[in-house]
């Protein structure tokens, strides 16, 4: 509801009891209906001065000002959420994190610096500043963020800011943790499964 209609909703209820009350050629007050009276009986008496009223310069006053700025903001937001079994393709679920016991063994290998923020499927922290992105295209990606950050913080997952290439990339994108941590990528790799 506007600021306008706020103020003008109260005046609209008070405008048919007000129209009840009509001067009579001598100057003076008059009810034409004993239901629609503003004000006590004492006040509507011939010899009585005339009910008190809003002024032009007070209903002048009561309307909000004109604004002299608009700003709109365009801005998208995108939760990439936590690996979890069902946002991963059946082939994917049974994948055990690399450096975990009996967990099969990872190489990293150079990659692009952006990924498609749409292409993300989950997120996994793992020990110290990375983060291990499970992509839709069935890669696996590890993402280092800045020194300071510790990847732990993003166990529930993180928001980012929408940007016009819809990509992910490093040094140029903050991730902001459901927490309020804001850290940038430093160093993204492909991690390639090794076959014995």
């Amino acid at each position: 509801m506007s600021f306008t209609s706020v103020l003008l909703i109260p005046l609209a209820f008070l405008a048919p009891a007000s129209s009840a009350l009509q001067p009579r050629d001598g100057g003076a007050w008059r009810h034409e209906s004993a239901r629609a009276q503003l004000w006590p009986e004492t006040f509507a008496r011939d010899d009585a001065p005339g009910p008190l009223a809003f002024p032009e310069e007070q209903m002048r006053r009561a309307q909000p000002e004109p604004a002299w700025q608009v700003r709109i903001e365009r801005r998208m937001t995108i939760r990439i959420s936590p690996r979890g079994r069902a946002t991963l393709p059946p082939d994917m679920r049974g994948i055990a994190m690399p450096g975990g016991p009996g967990a099969p063994r990872y190489e990293e290998r150079p990659m692009s610096k952006c990924v498609a923020a749409a292409g993300i499927a989950g997120v996994q922290p793992e020990r110290g500043n990375r983060l291990i992105f499970f992509m839709r295209d069935r890669r696996v990606v590890s993402a280092e963020l800045d020194h300071s950050c510790r990847a732990m913080d993003f166990y529930s997952g993180f928001y980012l800011a929408g940007n016009e290439d819809g990509k992910v990339c490093v040094k140029r994108d903050k991730l902001q943790s459901r927490s309020g941590t804001k850290c940038s990528l430093t160093r993204m790799r492909e991690l390639v499964r090794i076959r014995d």
